[in-house]
């Protein structure tokens, strides 16, 4: 299919890698406006000559520039968040430090950019918000991922209460919850458990390992469902959490 999102204006977070990139590529694949942010300038050409019309800078804890550029774009018909990042640790390894910043940018961005975005979907009367949570806190526990998790599950009830908040005046709200993806965040973390077990390999084998297909996810697997629920496909979904997770909850 093509087209899918034609006419639309897209304003996405976290643009830059994993399943914010691989997202704006495809909203702009089918049709899409997409206006991609992200505070890694460095990514922004690699956009641009794939498609996307506007690249910006922005952190997506920062609600003062995130309500400019809603003055700015004015309504949008999809907002996507896929802002976020991995803590590793138990409760006892987290200090306040990682609480704020895991919740401020997991949980807070998306409150910021809901905010500031959804007074004009409403204005225009509807509009699709897309939501990257986890199935990490959203369906069950992994070891090691305390904060991250509880940021989650607050993200699957975040958007429930917009789901249903304003479920009478056009607006749709819903969330992927994936299994463990492919992505430049997962290297990262690869790495660092491969200096605590003996090697990458071995690291990469038990995040394997915990997928039931056998696989890692990719990123563009997880855009698929994101154009999904960005698209009028999807018009008869809202508070729903999708969950492609390779089978990491059976």
């Amino acid at each position: 299919m093509a087209d899918r999102l034609k006419g639309k204006l897209a304003f996405c977070t976290a643009s830059g890698a994993g399943i914010g990139r691989a997202t704006a590529l495809a909203f702009a694949r089918e049709g899409a406006r997409v206006v991609a942010s992200d505070i890694n300038d460095a990514a922004f050409d690699a956009l641009r000559q794939a498609g996307i019309a506007e690249c910006i800078r922005l952190d997506a804890r920062d609600a003062k520039a995130i309500e400019a550029q809603a003055r700015r774009l004015g309504p949008v018909d999809i907002l996507f968040n896929a802002a976020g990042f991995v803590h590793h640790g138990t409760v006892l390894d987290c200090t306040d430090a990682d609480w704020d910043f895991a919740f401020d940018l997991n949980v807070r961005s998306m409150h910021n950019t809901i905010k500031a975005f959804l007074p004009g979907m409403l204005a225009k009367g509807g509009g699709s918000i897309v939501n990257i949570a986890s199935v990490v806190g959203a369906s069950k526990a992994a070891s090691n991922r305390y904060v991250y998790g509880a940021t989650k599950a607050a993200v699957v009830g975040l958007t429930k209460a917009v789901a249903l908040d304003f479920i009478g005046k056009g607006i749709r709200c819903n969330c992927i919850c994936p299994g463990t993806i492919h992505t430049p965040s997962l290297e990262a973390r690869i790495k660092a458990l491969g200096r605590e077990v003996g090697g990458e390999e071995k690291a990469r084998a038990l995040f394997i390992a915990r997928q039931p297909m056998g696989r890692l996810g990719t990123a563009e697997e997880m855009a698929h469902v994101a154009v999904y629920l960005a698209s009028d496909e999807s018009a008869y979904m809202t508070g729903s959490s999708i969950t492609p997770d390779g089978g990491f909850t059976l």
